[in-house]
């Protein structure tokens, strides 16, 4: 029998890709009608329900009651009507039950082309929307097969591509491995939704250290910022919001454990955990080490640091080809410029000199000017006159002079100045 026949499709749909029953209904009736359209004519008025007692669908043919039918598609007589509801009257609409067996085989291939399209589509949509969810989390899943280098990784419902670019460098794999990953993207597409995975999103770190820290869970310790190098290695800055429970500590875990569980699964990538700090220097301190910092110069208009460290700390806070230097920049969000003692006393000892071979300018009014944070002619050169007239000693004929040397230094004016303001 035709209806039994869409039954069966619908249940093996509903079993195998575990569809809600609603859902299936709906698109079995709306099927139904294309079917019934197809036996009966497109302007036939029919309504399809399920009677769920009796566990089928029933499809009826609504014609209007009239005293001599013209239209038989759309009428029936009140004597006919009369066999079907003794109580019809002319004008009534009246539903007759119409044998769905009655369709024939185009009209019932015709409805199994549409559920079955349907229900893909309610597949997909269910897919979706269990995955939309689920974006910023971890999955696992199996390597199904590799797509000029971009892996494709059965989730079990779905599939999902792990693109070359996600993929943490010399990391192979080959069909029936098992990966672990982080949900990126989930796009809607009309072949089906697109989830697009990664393994080198800091958040992929982020994850898996809540998944090895119970404290991070529990609200008690907290990542603040992460930044990775992927494959190589990786900064993450944590705080506790309990002065008992010490956050670096929690991550690193009992002899490294929790640390090395996700070094191991980031294939050896190094992670260092900072502690993070309110006080941007401090943050940046801790950022760099295990370097010793010996002083942090600050600009906050720039959102830059000058960090001064020891001549043979040096090269570990630069780090391998700047890394971690370049990781604690990222992780802090501070531009950083890592100089040497050596290299600052010298650059401080220049700028000095030049500050004192401006005419007008000798040993105090340098100092003075060094206390505003001027210490070179190039630091002097971005200063309005306000900006000098705010340094001890420096008068409005001297500001004006510096200005006017500065901004044509071979101009004859700029060069009568006397030597009691040189002296001031």
């Amino acid at each position: 029998m035709f209806i039994a026949e869409v039954k069966r499709i619908v249940e093996q749909v509903s079993r195998d890709k575990g569809i809600g029953a609603d859902k299936l209904i709906k698109t079995l009736e709306e099927a139904i009608v294309s079917a019934a359209r197809k036996k009966l004519g497109t302007k036939a008025d029919i309504e399809v329900q399920y009677n769920e007692k009796a566990g089928e669908i029933e499809v009826f043919q609504f014609k209007e009651v009239v005293e001599k039918v013209i239209d038989p598609d759309a009428q029936i007589s009140v004597i006919e009507g009369r066999k079907l509801d003794e109580e019809c009257e002319i004008g009534d609409s009246l539903g007759v039950k119409v044998d769905t067996s009655s369709f024939g085989r185009i009209a019932a291939q015709s409805a199994k082309q549409v559920i079955i399209q349907k229900m893909k589509d309610a597949e997909r949509n269910a897919i979706y929307e269990n995955y939309i969810d689920k974006r910023g989390d971890i999955v696992n899943g199996i390597v199904q097969r590799i797509d000029r280098s971009d892996i494709i990784v059965n989730l079990g419902q779905t599939e999902a591509i792990l693109p070359i670019k996600e993929q943490i460098k010399n990391e192979t794999y080959k069909r029936g491995d098992r990966v672990r990953a982080y949900i990126l993207k989930v796009l809607s597409d009309s072949k089906g939704p697109q989830i697009i995975l990664s393994r080198t999103h800091p958040e992929f770190l982020i994850n898996l250290f809540k998944t090895e820290v119970p404290e991070i869970n529990e609200g008690i310790v907290s990542i603040m910022s992460a930044t990775r190098e992927p494959g190589r290695r990786a900064k993450i800055a944590v705080t506790s919001s309990d002065s008992n429970i010490d956050p670096v500590g929690a991550c690193v875990g009992v002899k490294g454990s929790r640390v090395q569980n996700v070094v191991q699964e980031l294939r050896g990538e190094k992670i260092d955990i900072v502690l993070w700090n309110l006080d941007p220097a401090k943050y940046v301190c801790n950022a760099l080490a295990p370097a010793e910092i010996s002083r942090v110069i600050i600009d906050e208009d720039n959102k830059s640091m000058e960090v001064i460290v020891p001549d043979e700390h040096l090269s570990v806070a630069i780090g391998k080809n700047g890394q971690n230097v370049r990781l604690a920049s990222k992780l802090t969000g501070w531009d950083l410029d890592v100089k040497s003692e050596a290299r600052y006393s010298q650059a401080m000892r220049e700028g000095y000199e030049s500050l004192m071979s401006l005419p007008g300018v000798g040993m105090q009014l340098a100092d003075a000017f060094c206390e505003k944070g001027f210490f070179s002619i190039d630091d002097l050169r971005l200063a309005s006159i306000d900006d000098f007239l705010q340094v001890r000693g420096v008068t409005p004929e001297l500001a004006e002079s510096l200005l006017q040397y500065l901004n044509n230094p071979n101009s004859n004016d700029s060069k009568n100045i006397s030597e009691e303001e040189k002296t001031t």
